[in-house]
């Protein structure tokens, strides 16, 4: 059902925990199936994404797309890290089942909010 790359990401998680002093911070939920996603990024004077993390509250493709998304941010600039699309983060891992999706689309929705909560807080929005 899920490949050795989601498998992996399950069972042992990267970026996992809460930063201290996030420069954003963004929560998503999907109230039909119960997960909660929290991402946490670091950034830098030069806009780069220079640490994240992440909570989630759900099943084992909630929290391997929560991972790969951090692993997919990290090191980018915000405006590279605004083009991660739900599918880059399924081919990533690759593939989920299709009930599966809306995890890859929860933690995409994760890391724009992170992003958008960092852009209030420096008053760029």
């Amino acid at each position: 059902m899920y490949t050795e790359r989601v498998m992996d990401h399950f069972q042992n998680p990267r970026n996992v925990g809460e930063l201290q002093n996030p420069s954003g911070v963004g929560t998503v939920g999907n109230a039909k199936c119960g997960d909660i996603m929290q991402m946490f990024i670091k950034v830098n004077d030069a806009e780069v994404i220079e640490d994240v993390s992440f909570k989630t509250f759900g099943c084992g493709a909630a929290i391997a797309t929560s991972s790969m998304a951090t692993e997919m941010i990290k090191g980018k600039t915000i405006e590279e890290a605004l083009e991660l699309t739900n599918a880059a983060v399924v081919e990533a891992l690759e593939g989920l089942p299709p009930q599966k999706i809306h995890c890859s689309v929860l933690a995409e929705e994760a890391v724009k909010a992170a992003i958008e909560d960092y852009r209030k807080k420096k008053n760029i929005i």
